[in-house]
C-alpha cells in the first residue's frame, strides 16, 4: 500500500528521558514542540505490567546497552507514573501538540481511554502479544504496530487481529531493536514491502544516530517517523545514549521538511508561462543578421540562440522559406508577425 501523505507525522518518543521527574517531562514535550515535532509519545506502564519481580537469572538482561540490569529494575527506574498522565495530556493540550501512549496492560490502556488518548502504539516485543493488541485495536483509534523483533508471520497475525478488532487504520513501523541500532541494521527497503505486503500504512521507527535513516525513509514515503527526544543527554538515562537532544531535534525536522521540499509533486516537466522566468536562458529564434522586407527567411539569417525572447525553436522547420513582412534587424527576437 503505497503511503498517501507524503509528509510524514514527526513523533518525539519522550520515553524514559523523563526520568522520573515531572517538570522534565513537562519541558520534554515543550521542547519537542519548540523543535518541530507533530506529535510526543510517552509509554504508559508499571514494573508489573511488562514483566516479574525476580531475581532469576533469566531476568537479567545478557547484552546490549543494559546488560547484566534486572528487568523489573530496569522498568521500575524508567516508567512514569500513573497520576502524570492526565497532568502531561492537559498540558500537551494547553501548549498545541498531540500526545498519545504505548500501552503495556489493559490497566494502562483504561488510563489512556479516559484520557481519549488519540492513537496507540504496540511496542516491538509486545508485537507478539496478539490478544492484547486486539483489545487496543477495539478502541477503533489509529494503531502503530513496531515490528522490531517479529517475523512475518507475526506481523501478520497482528494486523489480522486488528481488522478482526474493526479496525484498519494500521501502520506498520519497521524498527530495528537494538539501542542504538547501525546503519547496516536499518533494512529500509522493508518498509514500502510492509506497506505492499499487508495493505496497510507505514513508517520508522529509528534506533539509529543521525538524521540519514530518517531521511530516506521520508523518500521512501514514511506516513510516519519516531525517533527519542531528551532535552539534554546530561541527564543521563536508560534510554539517553540513543536519544536526540533539542538542537539534533529540529535538524532532524528541518532535514525532514527539506526532503519533502526535494521531492516534490512528481510532475515531469515544466509549464512554459510558470516557469517563464527559470526559462531566460533557454534558447529561441533570432534574426542573426540584417534581413530586408519580401527577403527569405533561411538559416543563413535566423537562428536558435539564448535567451528566450523570441520564438521556440521547434518552430525552426514552419519558418524557413517565408518571406520577411517588414525589415528585420539583427538580434531581433522572431515573432509570428515578421513573416507572411
Amino acid at each position: 500500500m503505497k503511503n498517501t501523505n507524503c509528509k510524514p507525522l514527526i513523533v518525539a518518543e519522550i520515553s524514559a528521558n523523563h526520568q522520573q521527574n515531572l517538570e522534565i517531562a513537562k519541558k520534554s514535550i515543550l521542547m519537542a514542540k519548540e523543535a518541530g515535532a507533530d506529535s510526543v509519545k510517552i509509554q504508559s506502564y508499571d514494573p508489573s505490567c511488562l514483566t516479574l519481580d525476580s531475581k532469576s537469572d533469566i531476568f537479567q538482561i545478557k547484552s546490549g546497552l543494559w546488560k547484566d540490569k534486572n528487568l523489573f529494575e530496569l522498568y521500575k527506574e524508567a516508567f512514569l507514573p500513573w497520576e502524570w498522565h492526565s497532568i502531561l495530556f492537559d498540558y500537551a493540550k494547553s501548549i498545541g501538540i498531540e500526545i498519545f501512549s504505548t500501552p503495556f496492560s489493559q490497566k494502562a490502556l483504561e488510563v489512556l481511554e479516559d484520557l481519549n488518548c488519540p492513537r496507540y502504539k504496540i511496542a516491538s516485543f509486545e508485537l507478539i502479544d496478539s490478544f492484547f493488541i486486539y483489545e487496543v485495536a477495539k478502541t477503533k483509534k489509529p494503531i502503530i504496530l513496531s515490528t522490531g523483533i517479529a517475523t512475518e508471520a507475526e506481523i501478520q497475525e497482528a494486523v489480522l487481529m486488528c481488522k478482526k478488532a474493526g479496525n484498519n487504520d494500521i501502520t506498520l513501523l519497521q524498527c530495528t531493536s537494538e539501542y542504538p541500532a547501525s546503519i547496516a541494521q536499518a533494512n529500509l527497503l522493508a518498509m514500502p514491502n510492509l506497506g505492499k505486503t499487508f495493505g496497510v500504512k507505514y513508517g520508522l521507527s529509528d534506533h539509529t544516530l543521525g538524521n540519514l535513516c530518517a531521511v530516506v525513509a521520508t523518500t521512501l514515503g514514511a506516513s510516519l517517523i519516531e525517533k527519542h527526544f531528551i532535552i539534554d543527554k546530561k541527564l543521563g538515562g536508560v534510554d539517553s545514549a540513543f536519544s536526540m537532544d533539542f538542537e539534533e531535534f529540529k535538524l532532524l525536522v528541518k532535514d525532514i521538511n527539506d526532503t519533502i521540499l526535494s521531492l516534490g509533486d512528481g510532475t515531469i516537466g515544466r509549464d512554459e508561462q510558470a516557469y517563464k522566468n527559470q526559462r531566460s536562458f533557454a534558447r529561441s529564434l533570432f534574426v542573426k543578421k540584417n534581413i530586408k522586407a519580401g527577403e527569405i527567411l533561411s538559416r543563413e539569417n535566423i537562428g536558435s540562440f539564448r535567451p528566450y525572447a523570441g520564438l521556440h525553436p521547434k518552430y525552426l522547420m514552419q519558418v524557413l522559406g517565408k518571406k520577411a513582412k517588414r525589415d528585420l534587424d539583427f538580434s531581433k527576437p522572431l515573432s509570428f508577425d515578421d513573416f507572411e
